[in-house]
């Protein structure tokens, strides 16, 4: 059986390192602010599935502590990628797999420049879950997860014999998965979501339910997913009409949420606006695609970033 792990035990490592932990696996979390927490009173996951609480958890708040391990799983915010150079390498076997699985695009590419191009996949999270204290996790809907192989050129990859054995072991920890042929479309597709809703909720601050209610807020969302769909186009990556409609009805369904960027503004924490917004931006502008809400609500979120930062 694999060890895991799990760099980042916040919202989203949290979660699915401790259904891995639950289904049997050898997993190791890197915590910091609740290191201490964690290890003195276990980690606790509220879920709309059943709750549970792990009371012994190898938790460490140094990776030179940690065993190299054969998965790696980073759960980071993007906006704490610069610790990656001196973490990585200390906790993948050689060989060994790392997971990226944070909001936004083209972090497979900063990573594999660490870890080596074959072993990278992106895993994209559809979840609704959030940090509600101290080694506490709350998960309000959704869980399931998508799998792609990055690719240096980002070319399709198929699915890989990596893919079905990852997915193997979250199927194990009662984790819905599915495998993504073409890693980049797949981020694109997220993107059709994260862009609207993530950027929205902040300036407008509103929940998903809000946004989609009021015909204005959902008209403007509307609107952003067909940039974002003539934006993966452009980039050779196109998005049939219907998802637009597919990802209307998803939030319509949804639990109301307050997105984790919302959450990063209100704490006044740095919000992950270079990776959900400025490098798929970079990416459209360059392919010659015409974005303008995208670069607009871009510059808006750099603006209340820089101000929430004073």
């Amino acid at each position: 059986m694999k060890t895991y792990a799990i760099i980042g035990t916040g919202a989203i490592g949290g979660f699915y390192g401790a259904k891995l932990v639950r289904a049997g696996f050898d997993v190791h979390f890197l915590a910091h602010s609740d290191c201490k927490h964690i290890r003195d009173h276990g980690l606790v996951v509220e879920s709309k599935d059943g709750d549970f609480t792990l009371p012994n958890v190898n938790v460490y708040n140094n990776a030179a502590n940690m065993p190299a391990c054969d998965v790696v799983a980073v759960t980071l915010k993007a906006t704490a990628n610069h610790i990656l150079p001196d973490v990585l390498p200390k906790v993948v076997k050689n060989n060994g797999a790392v997971l990226v699985m944070q909001n936004g695009f083209g972090y497979e590419e900063e990573i594999a420049k660490i870890a080596g191009p074959n072993h990278v996949l992106g895993v994209l999270c559809f979840i609704c879950s959030y940090k509600a204290g101290p080694g506490h996790i709350r998960h309000l809907d959704f869980g399931h997860i998508t799998i792609g192989q990055y690719t240096k050129d980002g070319s399709p990859s198929g699915i890989t014999p990596l893919m079905q054995d990852i997915a193997a072991d979250f199927t194990k920890a009662g984790i819905s998965v599915r495998t993504a042929p073409d890693l980049a479309t797949a981020r694109w597709k997220k993107l059709v979501w994260n862009v609207p809703y993530s950027g929205l909720s902040v300036v407008l601050s509103a929940l998903t339910d809000a946004l989609n209610k009021n015909p204005c807020s959902r008209g403007l969302a509307e609107s952003l997913m067909r940039e974002v769909c003539a934006a993966a186009a452009a980039c050779s990556h196109p998005i049939e009409e219907a998802y637009i409609r597919e990802m209307l009805e998803y939030t319509d369904s949804m639990t109301p949420y307050r997105t984790s960027m919302k959450i990063d503004f209100d704490e006044k924490r740095k919000m992950e606006v270079e990776a959900i917004f400025g490098n798929p931006l970079r990416a459209a502008i360059k392919a010659g695609a015409k974005v303008p809400m995208m670069e607009m609500l871009y510059r808006e979120l750099k603006f209340m970033d820089e101000e929430n930062g004073k």
